[in-house]
């Protein structure tokens, strides 16, 4: 239960702002800047949409913008792209996003904002081109919990078989895809395997997005011109990749223009707070309103946290990492310690009656039968027994509600002046408990008796219970 400061709270200031104009640019240049005279460093979008977007700022007709980076960058200076039909391509996703989409790109790069200094960070670290940072737009948006209707998750949009081959959890409890740390450093490896399979940024992207094996097999049966460059390989096989994929790559090159200079496209520069936290960790299932607590933060902010914590709690007989906001570490780990094991998690206990199954339980509390499993991983199904205590999830609704049957401790709630409830604590208790055992959250108490969460309270203390 230790509060490690995270990378984002000391080494943010390191990192490469690309696209809010630091040391490396992608975009249109100032109006009337000359090109470098010593070589040529642009890929120039087509002049097929000459249309201009309203509010697009001033900088040229639209087939002249170039894609500009200080320095080589791998993907955008690839020769490739000066292809008069690839240049087609990412000339009809500018239009498509400055005009149709507008709307939705904006909030892409809003996102962006949250997430760029993470992964530019992972970029710097791995050597890679840092125009990949502009790969999760595409993707998702930069949305960690976007899915696909093939079933992709996350930020970068991993299949599941893919996220197991690289280390990540996919399960009922926990879905790593959409932890914007832990999949942007798995969909990075994914990535340098992948160039290092294809030597080629661009089968690379063509591979990430269709399939390692079936760009090989295309490869196999419609390539083999040595004298080809791997990502002039690309376009010599485009014409049989399947039509998403053909348009993947130029959509990439046409995001890393857009969001390298958004206001000169008529959108707003992003502007959000860069994630930034302090990481601690929990032994057992731990319910996230609980982390909240124990931190003195709103729920709504662990959870934005730690969005791959699907049913609100951590995995039972698992010590997990578990994101609190930067700074609160410290006060997690202490009052954390505090709270007894059996109340850091919410739930309601059920006892088995007559003719129920896993599958009656499940459906009469509205949970699923996969969370209800595994929450009760010690039981067999197929051996419930009439008495038996069931342990259903209900974390995550909200309500930090925990009805156990026969709570202990401190004595029961009294009427009062007015019909109110009344707690006299108990040797033990503390407001997260009392909470627990009435089915309140703990800051309301703390209010309703003039509190803060992290008050001490004494046996013999009387609470009133909202």
């Amino acid at each position: 239960m230790s509060g490690s400061k995270r990378w984002a709270t000391t080494a943010l200031g390191l990192v490469l702002t690309v696209a809010l104009g630091a040391c490396r640019s992608v975009g249109t240049p100032e109006q009337g800047a000359p090109a470098p005279a010593q070589e040529d460093r642009s890929a120039t979008l087509p002049s097929a949409p000459t249309d201009r977007p309203a509010g697009l700022a001033p900088g040229g007709p639209l087939g002249h913008i170039p894609v500009k980076i200080e320095g080589i960058d791998a993907i955008l200076h690839s020769p490739a792209a000066k292809d008069p039909v690839f240049q087609e391509r990412v000339g009809f996703w500018v239009h498509f996003w400055t005009e149709r989409q507008h709307g939705h790109f904006g909030r892409y790069l809003q996102r962006m904002g949250r997430y760029a200094a993470l992964v530019d960070h992972e970029l710097e670290a791995r050597a890679l081109p840092i125009s990949l940072r502009y790969l999760p737009i595409v993707e998702s948006g930069y949305l960690p919990g976007a899915v696909s209707r093939a079933g992709a998750t996350g930020m970068w949009q991993i299949m599941a078989p893919t996220a197991g081959d690289l280390g990540l959890s996919v399960g009922a409890i926990v879905d790593d895809r959409r932890d914007p740390v832990a999949s942007t450093f798995a969909a990075l490896e994914y990535l340098e395997e992948l160039h290092a399979r294809f030597d080629s940024w661009f089968l690379a992207l063509a591979a990430y997005n269709a399939g390692p094996g079936r760009v090989g097999r295309i490869l196999e049966e419609r390539g083999g011109d040595p004298s080809l460059s791997g990502d002039e390989q690309f376009l010599h096989i485009r014409s049989y990749l399947p039509a998403e994929t053909r348009e993947f790559v130029p959509r990439f090159f046409a995001a890393a223009a857009l969001a390298s200079n958004p206001t000169a496209f008529g959108f707003d520069s992003p502007n959000p707070a860069p994630i930034a936290f302090d990481e601690v960790t929990v032994p057992d299932a731990t319910s996230l309103d609980v982390v909240a607590q124990a931190a003195g933060v709103p729920e709504d902010d662990i959870l934005a946290l730690n969005p791959h914590f699907l049913r609100g709690f951590t995995p039972a007989g698992e010590t997990r990492v578990v994101r609190v906001p930067d700074g609160r570490g410290d006060r997690f780990a202490r009052e954390y310690a505090l709270i007894p094991p059996e109340d850091r998690l919410s739930f309601l206990e059920h006892v088995v009656a007559s003719g129920e199954t896993f599958t009656h339980i499940a459906r009469r509390y509205g949970v699923a039968l996969s969370d209800l499993t595994a929450m009760n991983s010690q039981i067999d199904p197929r051996r419930l027994q009439i008495g038996m205590t069931v342990v259903v999830p209900v974390a995550s609704s909200g309500s930090g509600v925990a009805l156990t049957a026969g709570a202990s401790g401190g004595a029961d709630a009294q009427g009062g002046d007015g019909g109110e409830h009344v707690h006299v604590v108990a040797s033990g208790e503390s407001l997260w408990t009392i909470a627990r055992r009435y089915g309140v959250r703990a800051e309301s108490i703390a209010q309703a008796n003039d509190k803060r969460p992290d008050d001490l309270i004494r046996p013999g203390d009387r609470l009133r219970i909202p």
